[in-house]
């Protein structure tokens, strides 16, 4: 019976430790599963199975590595904010599945992604054939975004610049470069890359800039 009673405070108060270290993770972890975010759930999953069943085990050192997973969780988090590379290395990067009605097999097949996938998602978006699509564009967290064709389309780009850096490849898709760029942030005030966070283009051709406020 004393062993019951300790299986119950321990569930409870295991429960409470997860919905703390969870809060505190942010709602974007809430919201969205990356590949790293969910090796954090599993084992936090795992960590309050052997705390509860494994009895012998003192509580406080069971949370201890939770607590260290949140650690982990909260520095990566904070520098795949001003990194990018980490920020692909930690999420991935999303990839264009669909470009003005034409699939790319070879970025399925490199992506594990089938033909009913595909389908099921256009479908589950109103959208019945491909050749309709202008840009579909495969998120990192698994979630595909689909661009119809207008009338009279716009080309839709990606972000040119993201968190201070140049994105090169996008810039390909386009027919332009760094040059053409950097003329077109000069025209519109800015001469260096630092104290802008992202940049777009308008459909009217001109640049949308928006400037960090983050403390460098």
């Amino acid at each position: 019976m004393e062993s019951l009673g300790i299986v119950v405070l321990r569930t409870i108060g295991m429960y409470f430790v997860i919905f703390i270290i969870l809060r505190s993770m942010g709602k974007r972890e809430l919201a969205e599963i990356s590949i790293f975010d969910l090796v954090i759930f599993v084992m936090l999953a795992e960590m309050a199975v052997i705390s509860i069943e494994d009895l012998e085990k003192g509580f406080f050192s069971s949370i201890l590595p939770m607590i260290i997973l949140l650690i982990i969780q909260r520095i990566s988090a904070r520098i795949s904010l001003k990194s990018q590379k980490v920020r692909e290395l930690l999420d991935g990067k999303p990839s264009i599945i669909i470009q003005n009605g034409k699939i790319d097999e070879k970025e399925m097949k490199y992506q594990r992604y089938n033909m009913d996938d595909l389908l099921i998602n256009l479908h589950e978006k109103g959208i019945q054939l491909v050749q309709d699509v202008e840009l579909a564009i495969l998120e990192p967290n698994g979630k595909l975004s689909v661009f119809e064709k207008k009338d009279n389309p716009v080309k839709i780009y990606s972000p040119l610049i993201s968190d201070g850096i140049i994105q090169h490849h996008v810039l390909e898709q386009m027919g332009k470069d760094e040059k053409w760029l950097r003329e077109k942030l000069k025209e519109s005030g800015y001469h260096e890359l630092d104290s802008i966070s992202y940049c777009s283009l308008n459909k009217d051709g001109t640049l949308h800039i928006d400037e960090s406020n983050l403390d460098k």
